[in-house]
């Protein structure tokens, strides 16, 4: 897999750009605020169709202009790729491969797979739960598709409920001060419960499977970045629990369904008392443990980046384990983040088996020998040009 060639139309402060990649390895230097990280930024939205810094289209495009494009060449094992996204201030995205706009947005997601690592991923560690929530989200979009479709599915019953328990309990202290009867009946909430408990169970098995399948991986990096004195476990933390002893209805989605639709009967009260849903796997979280200790609130700054660069190494691996190709590696200023025993396996572990785009605002934590077979672009007021003071 393989980005060939990038051309940004009124895209962030691109007015029209574009870029060939003719190297394994790219670094885009200058200073901040020119524009680095918003090409890496487009390269993940052609991945995943998200951005990890902001939610409205209008922010992607170019002040003043009522559209952005994003438009991308890009080689796989099955022939060369064109990916074309436009957004716009006002209406409707669209999406187009090899000229011909789909109609599902879901045909194009994970055509390009990415890794991104930035410092905002140290969050990782030290954010709240839903940081988490979102990382495992994007990893699963990468291997699964289908799951952007049932993640999308499971939060609109979600705001459905959310809005029903809240016009309950605005009818409820209604009630206690007119004497007012409450028009909403048990049933139409229980089909709500049904409908939450069956999106929420897909969510949570799917949560749990690729968790299982990242954390070996992890480990290992993480034992061959600090030594085996450190060992890291990860465990994820589901809101709803099954109990059961037999194994075969644990692990199978009616299993979990019926745990869900449990404890929804157990928390009514305090649902209907809060106006909201306190069930399902938008309050599961993940837990890092080194040494059995809890990370988050024990772990030292160079624990946490040591166990967020294993994160992205095994993420790099389980992907190319899925989909057979090696994915794209988008490292968004995080040398600086790294201390050089950090620098150094992260870039050892690169090589040229992943195309990587580095952002950096100077050369001079890359070992000249690595920089050999390097690109280097110089960024400056959204426009880029070749590195030549080096």
């Amino acid at each position: 897999m393989h980005l060939r060639h990038l051309h940004l139309r009124q895209f962030r402060n691109y007015l029209d750009q574009k870029v060939n990649f003719d190297a394994a390895k790219t670094i885009l230097v200058g200073d901040n605020a020119q524009g680095k990280s918003n090409l890496l930024e487009s390269v993940e939205l052609l991945s995943t169709l998200k951005s990890h810094r902001v939610s409205r289209d209008r922010d992607l495009i170019l002040d003043g202009k009522p559209a952005g494009q994003i438009q991308a060449n890009l080689e796989r094992q099955v022939g060369n790729i064109e990916l074309t996204l436009t957004v716009r201030s006002q209406g409707r995205r669209t999406v187009a491969v090899n000229g011909e706009t789909l109609r599902r947005h879901l045909d194009f997601l994970s055509i390009l797979n990415v890794v991104q690592f930035s410092s905002l991923d140290l969050d990782l560690v030290r954010g709240g739960p839903e940081v988490r929530r979102h990382w495992l989200d994007r990893l699963l979009v990468q291997l699964e598709p289908v799951y952007a479709h049932i993640l999308q599915q499971y939060n609109q019953v979600l705001r459905q409920r959310n809005a029903l328990l809240k016009q309950m309990r605005q009818q409820k202290m209604a009630a206690e001060t007119t004497g007012s009867i409450n028009s909403i009946s048990p049933q139409e909430l229980a089909l709500w419960d049904a409908q939450l408990a069956t999106t929420g169970a897909r969510v949570i098995r799917r949560r749990k499977r690729v968790l299982q399948r990242l954390a070996p991986l992890a480990s290992e990096w993480h034992r061959a970045i600090a030594g085996n004195m450190e060992v890291l476990q990860m465990e994820y933390l589901a809101n709803v629990m099954v109990d059961s002893k037999e194994l075969i209805i644990q692990d199978s989605l009616e299993g979990v369904r019926q745990a869900f639709l449990e404890k929804i009967k157990v928390r009514a009260i305090a649902e209907q008392y809060q106006g909201t849903t306190v069930v399902g796997p938008h309050r599961d979280d993940v837990a890092f443990t080194i040494n059995d200790t809890p990370a988050r609130q024990y772990a030292s700054q160079g624990q946490q980046r040591t166990l967020v660069l294993a994160l992205k190494l095994a993420e790099l691996q389980l992907i190319e384990q899925v989909v057979t190709e090696p994915p794209l590696l988008l490292l968004d200023d995080v040398l600086a983040e790294l201390d050089l025993h950090r620098q150094n396996q992260l870039l050892e572990a690169i090589t040229d088996r992943f195309q990587t785009l580095i952002t950096t605002t100077h050369l001079g934590c890359f070992d000249g020998q690595w920089l050999q077979d390097t690109q280097i672009l110089s960024v400056r007021s959204g426009e880029i040009s070749y590195f030549l003071d080096f």
